[in-house]
């Protein structure tokens, strides 16, 4: 098939990586695939590294009449026969283009967050009836569609995916530098966190409760105002880093620095970060919202915890602090979850299935 996924969200993010690997995958696959997403971004770098290729569209906003005309133009080009959007602008930008140029290619949107809103009155309906079908990356997501006014028969639920050969070839020097760096010990607990800013402050009030002295390292943040005054009003012995936005290489190498990783988020569709963390052995805890909850199975795999409780969150740290069997039980178990339930092969058939249900419809 002929296929053109766009998206506008093309910086630093686990949904960057999710779409590439998307993109990726069905070309490998013998597809032809394009990518329209700006120039000079992560995505773009991405989809250059992959048999997919890589297309300049600004996407400036939601009625950008130039990325309308540049995306019908593409489809007309390549006979394009399906449309992927997979961002807030490049979504609504798809169905004016099919619309106002009469696109033949079938226009399938995707999902990855938990959806709040859909916009202004009427957006379910404009984004139901512009579409064939829509992708929520978990059924979390899904439910939340359905809140706002898509049919349940409209939405298909594909997971992410994690691609093994990500987690091959890391480097043990390229850990210790970072061991090094913030002065972590062998024997030291070290609790993770990777992700954007989310809800870190409520990871930062729980080590009020949490007695055993840890190291805490965020990654993809800086410190803010509201995170350095909840550490300045505890006294625990605890240690705080700050790695700020690195790329994905010097992510995945922190991950064997942690005894175990937080995401505190309420937005998650299916969290990339979990995905990694879980594929190498390290025991997780998540808010109990959207996809993590499909991702974690509670005492199994790993823990979960309610949004804003952060005395329950002390509870599930040193409860893995304290118990290395559990540990090292949720350490197996997640790498099976990660990389057999959660593979990307799984991922891109499910795509494809969708993709020639809509493209060759059954007859009869």
């Amino acid at each position: 098939m002929n296929i053109l996924i766009t998206s506008e969200a093309a910086g630093i993010a686990g949904s960057t990586y999710s779409v590439s690997y998307l993109a990726g995958g069905l070309a490998r696959r013998g597809h032809r695939v394009w990518v329209a997403c700006p120039q000079d971004t992560l995505l773009w770098r991405l989809i250059e590294e992959t048999p997919a290729q890589a297309i300049h569209v600004t996407f400036a906003n939601k009625l950008h009449r130039k990325s309308i005309r540049e995306i019908a133009s593409i489809v007309r080009e390549h006979s394009i026969e399906i449309i992927n959007a997979q961002a807030s602008k490049d979504r609504y930008i798809t169905i004016l283009a099919k619309a106002l140029y009469k696109l033949p290619a079938k226009l399938i949107h995707t999902r990855r967050q938990m959806a709040k809103s859909l916009g202004m009155f009427g957006q379910s309906i404009f984004y139901q009836k512009g579409t064939n079908a829509i992708v929520a990356v978990s059924f979390g997501v899904k439910c939340s569609l359905q809140k706002l006014g898509i049919s349940e028969q409209h939405i298909r639920v594909i997971y992410n995916g994690t691609p093994p050969q990500k987690y091959t070839n890391l480097s043990d020097a390229a850990t210790s530098v970072l061991r090094e760096k913030y002065q972590i010990g062998a024997q030291d607990m070290v609790i993770g966190c990777v992700a954007r800013l989310k809800e870190q402050a409520q990871l930062l009030g729980a080590l009020r409760y949490v007695d055993c002295p840890v190291h805490l390292v965020l990654v993809g943040i800086e410190e803010t105002p509201e995170l350095a005054a909840i550490r300045d009003q505890w006294e625990a012995p605890h240690q705080v880093h700050y790695a700020g936005s690195v790329n994905i290489q010097e992510v995945l190498h922190h991950y064997p620095l942690f005894t175990l990783k937080v995401l505190p988020s309420t937005i998650e569709g299916l969290s990339q970060s979990l995905l990694e963390a879980m594929a190498l052995g390290v025991p997780v805890i998540a808010t109990q919202m959207g996809g993590n909850s499909e991702l974690i199975r509670e005492g199994v795999n790993g823990l979960l915890f309610e949004n804003g409780d952060e005395q329950q969150l002390a509870h599930c740290i040193n409860q893995l602090l304290d118990t290395p069997e559990l540990r090292e039980s949720f350490a197996e178990a997640g790498r099976r979850t990660a990389l057999e339930d959660f593979s990307l092969d799984r991922m891109l058939d499910q795509y494809e299935i969708l993709f020639q249900e809509l493209h060759q419809p059954k007859s009869g």
